[in-house]
């Protein structure tokens, strides 16, 4: 479909439809829009997306509303990111400025995002495994037990516990091997990829005095764990209430267990770095349409998302929304670009005005 005035037309068929949620008639077209044909001219061109599949009939008498494939066309040739507005970035400014570690900044980015888009919101916490370690710290919690202490360039802070009980012949904490070790570790480790650091722990362990073996094998193998490929991401949602006001009751309860289960969540966000390229325009944000999420339970909602990282190119996580198909796509762009940038900017420790 290469008609521009057809392409007016399917833009304000889903406009119309995102704002009243009703199928939308050619007399609405012709009274809200400024399309400058006859009613019998958008009657034909109506015809004719239908026809090729971008609008469809719901009912006998009842006017058009978009496909799937309508969306797609009007994000990929229509939609174009709008400026937020001055009150939107004030919101932002206002919410986010002020977040002291990245606990708190991701707590209040996913709530603005929610706030913003009346959608549901998901942030993803910066994934260890793309980070580059700035501390290690080894507190000893008892006489078999001590404390790993893992802090990446992004702020995140990860805790484990390693068990020392059945390693090497006493298997007790001695403070002085422990502070022995926790500097041999930051010397090694600090400043490299968290992906890098195996063959350096490997290093270490063959080249450890007896005395600090056995202690460093068990911080290895909790270290190993914590940056391995499968290893649990963390996400936080917020919004939830959102789905009810704005998806089909009978499309809600799939998606809610999926949202429980995060693990479909962060199956989006995966995909959307590998694979599905078409969706993602010269922003970097990404929107995926019902069946293009390849989810059954997302089959009826759209995800529009976008990377975050600390420079160009370093993207560490994702955040993003989830609503339905009839989404405002622009406005939601809007945000979901914004707020990355936020917290891109976070990250660098240049954050400032949100635009």
């Amino acid at each position: 479909m290469s008609d521009d005035r057809r392409l007016k037309v399917l833009s304000a068929i889903v406009t119309d439809y995102v704002r009243t949620r009703e199928p939308v008639g050619s007399r609405a077209l012709v009274e809200r829009y400024r399309l400058g044909v006859s009613p019998a001219t958008i009657r034909n061109d109506m015809a004719t997306l239908e026809d090729e599949g971008y609008i469809h009939q719901p009912h006998t008498s009842a006017g058009r509303v978009p496909t799937e494939k309508g969306y797609r066309r009007f994000v990929d040739e229509v939609a174009r990111i709008k400026p937020l507005s001055a009150p939107e970035r004030a919101a932002i400014n206002a919410l986010l400025s002020g977040a002291v570690d990245l606990e708190q900044v991701v707590a209040r980015t996913v709530r603005v995002l929610a706030q913003l888009t009346g959608q549901l919101a998901v942030v993803e916490y910066p994934s260890l495994r793309r980070t580059t370690l700035r501390h290690l710290e080894l507190v000893a919690l008892g006489p078999t037990r001590l404390l790993l202490v893992i802090i990446t360039d992004t702020g995140r802070v990860e805790q484990r516990t390693v068990g020392l009980s059945g390693r090497g012949p006493s298997g007790l904490v001695d403070p002085a091997v422990l502070e022995r070790l926790r500097v041999r570790l930051n010397t090694a480790l600090v400043g490299r990829r968290a992906v890098d650091v195996l063959p350096v722990l490997s290093a270490l362990t063959e080249q450890a005095p007896d005395d600090e073996r056995a202690v460093l094998a068990a911080v290895t193998d909790e270290l190993i764990a914590a940056l391995r490929p499968d290893a649990e991401e963390r996400i936080v949602v917020a919004g939830t209430a959102n789905l009810a006001r704005s998806l089909d009751f009978s499309a809600i309860g799939a998606l809610l267990d999926a949202v429980e289960e995060q693990v479909v969540l962060l199956r989006l966000f995966t995909s959307a770095d590998a694979s599905h390229r078409d969706g993602v325009d010269d922003t970097g944000t990404t929107v995926r349409i019902g069946s293009e999420t390849h989810e059954e339970a997302l089959a009826e909602a759209s995800v529009v998302s976008a990377a975050y990282g600390p420079g160009s190119g370093a993207a560490v996580a994702h955040l993003g929304v989830i609503g339905p198909t009839r989404m405002d796509y622009p406005a939601t762009m809007a945000a979901v670009r914004a707020v990355a940038r936020y917290l891109s900017r976070f990250l660098t420790g240049t954050e400032g005005a949100a635009t």
